[in-house]
């Protein structure tokens, strides 16, 4: 199994998940400086020029979220996504699919001071940060005391925002990202 990967991109949280399912990966690095990224090769890879992607034999999978959902499902035994007829699947998929279709959006539009038009398929960032808070309840994660891939995700939006200097103003959701920072195996960023 190859990641593309350079520790400026996005391609840190596939790195993270990886790492959380405990599999043995190869990084391959791409100099974003020289936009290896959009090299031919790398385009059959990803048609996008985007990182992250991996490539697991003939397999190729690229987006965060689609590596997520796939290296859980690959991995049962690394326990990080409810099975596929568990009653939980449904939430999981949905708080997944929810961190860059919803949270992700209004996160940028709230960090770059911008409205949230309703005709642009999202909700503002505050109802985001009310949806997530209710889908954490009193659990140290998503699904209480169990890490999932859903956590990686929501997590990683929330470590990127402080990343950049930005907070969620919500001591739940702050101490929940703290809690994602300090697991052994956590989304270093640099």
């Amino acid at each position: 199994m190859k990641l593309y990967f350079n520790p400026r991109s996005r391609a840190v949280i596939g790195k993270w998940m990886l790492d959380e399912a405990g599999v043995e990966y190869e990084i391959v690095p791409i100099d974003l400086d020289k936009r290896e990224q959009k090299s031919p090769e790398y385009l059959q890879v990803n048609p996008a020029g985007k990182l992250p992607a991996l490539v697991d034999g003939e397999t190729r999978v690229f987006e965060n979220a689609a590596l997520c959902l796939y290296i859980a499902d690959k991995y049962p035994q690394a326990r990080l996504a409810p099975k596929l007829d568990a009653p939980e699947r449904g939430r999981y998929l949905s708080l997944v699919v929810y961190s860059t279709s919803q949270l992700e959006p209004s996160m940028a539009d709230h960090m770059a001071k911008l409205p949230t038009h309703p005709s642009r398929g999202w909700t503002e960032y505050s109802q985001a940060l009310d949806a997530v808070e209710r889908e954490l309840g009193d659990g140290p994660y998503l699904f209480g005391d169990w890490f999932t891939a859903a956590d990686v995700m929501i997590g990683s939006m929330f470590i990127y925002q402080r990343m950049l200097g930005g907070s969620t103003g919500r001591p739940k959701l702050e101490a929940y990202v703290d809690r994602l920072q300090a697991r052994p195996k956590g989304m270093k960023l640099r």
